[in-house]
């Protein structure tokens, strides 16, 4: 977490950490998905596990560790696979980090009518305005949200941009896996 704002709240701490460790292993990746758990509960319930993390020496914090779990299929769409997901009582949020291709605002009106599905997705990696972005939304259980977009020819720790608000769908679709 050497990037990560020590002020920052323990979830865009998380983001931020996870977007780091995505970022060193460069782009062209598969999504992936993280558990996010309480760092002090972790220690003090799973010491083994802690130390396997590597947080055994840690300080003292009321962070979150994030924990990568099994790939996401590429089979399935994404929303459909995170239907199918609930967590143990444990995990007290979740965070997604996925590339995607994005056209700016101005690209919007451009969209030839009728296209949907691959035409859309071939239109849109065509198009000379197309931006490559990395981005990395986590949620926790009481509805709290954060986000980090990374652009691939902006590829640096300080212009990664953060916001609770930046990818809404993708928020509403992790907040979801926690529903009842």
């Amino acid at each position: 977490m050497s990037n990560t704002p020590m002020a920052a709240s323990p979830l865009t701490r998380a983001v931020l950490e996870i977007d780091e460790y995505a970022s060193g292993l460069g782009w062209d990746q598969p999504a992936r998905l993280f558990a996010l758990v309480d760092t002090a509960r972790l220690r003090a319930q799973e010491p083994s596990l802690a130390a396997q993390l590597g947080l055994q020496d840690e300080p003292v914090t009321t962070g979150l560790t994030p924990i990568e779990q099994d790939e996401v299929p590429t089979d399935k769409p994404l929303d459909e696979f995170l239907a199918t997901i609930a967590w143990p009582d444990a995990v007290v949020g979740c965070a997604l980090t996925v590339e995607r291709l994005m056209l700016p605002p101005s690209a919007e009106a451009q969209v030839p009518q009728g296209l949907s599905g691959a035409k859309l997705t071939k239109w849109v990696a065509d198009h000379p305005d197309r931006q490559e972005v990395r981005m990395t939304v986590g949620v926790l259980r009481d509805g709290t949200r954060d986000s980090a977009l990374r652009l691939r020819e902006k590829d640096a720790p300080t212009e990664v941009l953060t916001g609770a608000g930046l990818v809404p769908g993708l928020a509403e679709a992790l907040s979801a896996t926690f529903a009842e």
